[in-house]
């Protein structure tokens, strides 16, 4: 029975040692397990500038760029230019073995002289013909001939006249060939059609070039004291610039110096209508729709003044297209900002010397999505919060490893 009663007794001081266990862990639960804090990550209401700008990339050529070719086969015994030299208008780049050209030209001559001798002896057997024509019709008169010499006169006159036309005809002909044949003659000598410089040369001495299908390059000119830039420019922004608008573009060589430049013009169409299949000029009964996920750009053009040479042949650009810009005024960061109210004010969360939390409306200007202009709500030196961090697991272990031991 003794032993009995000792049990039940130590049941029941177990289970009261175990209640007071489980009250004392409710009790000191959160400085045991203490949840990481969260903490408020601020910025500073600060004078700056605000830019809203559209971003494309783009390609710098010489706004005068010329691939020079020969129009005549043959083979090259001439290059009078070098690499990077600067050339006028008409000077001469190269030249064209010409001994098929001037044999060309002295068999069209020769073929053209021949047909004016033709003319000239037809011109005096029309001259004889006439004045006997002329006998003829005295003589008839008096009855001295038969009307049969007169006819045969008559159709002499017509049939010289006749050549005549002919010849002068041919003579055309041939002197179109002689045109022709001193145009090939020419073309053996490449000249420049423009100022520029020499960008590069395609063609060597001593080889020889075929023109019977295509143009074969010898020498590439470009003016380059003028450089233009071919902005591709996304769907979703195009719509957002226009011709007149500021900007500023930078090279991947030197990324601190802006170059200025102003938007000229934006072509009508994307670049790949060249290649749209469904551009066609036969006519079908039947008619397919597909969709295409590439993404479509339109070219926007910049001329650039390049007399410093700075800016060279096929450089990358990075072209920034003004939209709005302000200087000098208060600024917020974006992530500051609330959603945006019925009165066109956004509401922030403003935190204050002790570190309370209040919210504030304020007025926006213009927003790049990154910073905004701040119109009106705070002023300068305010602190907005911009969001939450929370401290990562070792952090908070590493405060429970430095906390005290609990004494209970």
């Amino acid at each position: 029975m003794k032993l009995a009663s000792l049990n039940k007794r130590w049941i029941k001081l177990s289970g009261i040692g175990l209640l007071v266990i489980i009250v004392l862990a409710l009790v000191f639960k959160d400085k045991l397990f203490s949840k990481p804090a969260t903490n408020l990550m601020t910025a500073t209401i600060v004078k700056g500038n605000v830019e809203d700008t559209v971003l494309a990339s783009g390609t710098l050529k010489p706004i005068v760029l010329i691939a020079v070719g020969a129009q005549v086969s043959g083979r090259i015994t001439a290059l009078h230019v070098t690499l990077g030299q600067t050339v006028k208008k008409g000077t001469l780049l190269a030249e064209i073995d010409s001994v098929t050209q001037q044999n060309n030209l002295k068999t069209t001559q020769a073929a053209l002289a021949n047909t004016r001798a033709q003319l000239a002896e037809k011109q005096a057997s029309l001259v004889l013909a006439q004045q006997t024509l002329d006998r003829q019709k005295v003589m008839i008169k008096k009855n001295a001939i038969a009307q049969a010499d007169l006819d045969s006169a008559q159709a002499e006159v017509n049939t010289n006249i006749a050549q005549i036309d002919g010849l002068k005809a041919q003579i055309i002909e041939a002197q179109v060939a002689v045109d022709t044949a001193n145009a090939n003659l020419g073309y053996t000598k490449i000249t420049a059609p423009k100022d520029g410089t020499v960008l590069a040369i395609v063609s060597q001495e001593g080889q020889t070039v075929n023109a019977a299908q295509s143009a074969p390059t010898i020498v590439v000119l470009g003016q380059l004291d003028t450089m233009t830039i071919r902005a591709e420019i996304s769907e979703a922004d195009v719509v957002r610039v226009k011709p007149g608008q500021q900007a500023y573009f930078t090279i991947l060589g030197n990324q601190t110096q802006r170059f200025n430049a102003s938007l000229e013009s934006i072509e009508p169409a994307p670049t790949s209508i060249t290649s749209d299949s469904s551009i066609s000029t036969s006519t079908s009964s039947s008619s397919s729709s597909s969709t295409s996920t590439t993404a479509i750009y339109y070219n926007g053009i910049f001329h650039v003044d390049n007399t410093d040479r700075q800016l060279r042949t096929y450089m990358t650009a990075e072209i920034h297209i003004i939209i709005g810009s302000a200087k000098d005024v208060l600024t917020i960061p974006s992530a500051a900002l609330g959603k945006k109210g019925q009165d066109g004010k956004y509401m922030v969360r403003v935190k204050d010397k002790k570190g309370n939390i209040t919210r504030q409306p304020v007025e926006i200007g213009l927003n790049n999505k990154i910073t905004a202009e701040l119109k009106s709500g705070l002023n300068e030196g305010d602190e907005v919060v911009t969001g939450f961090s929370t401290p990562t697991t070792s952090d908070t272990t590493r405060n429970m490893n430095n906390r005290p031991p609990m004494r209970l």
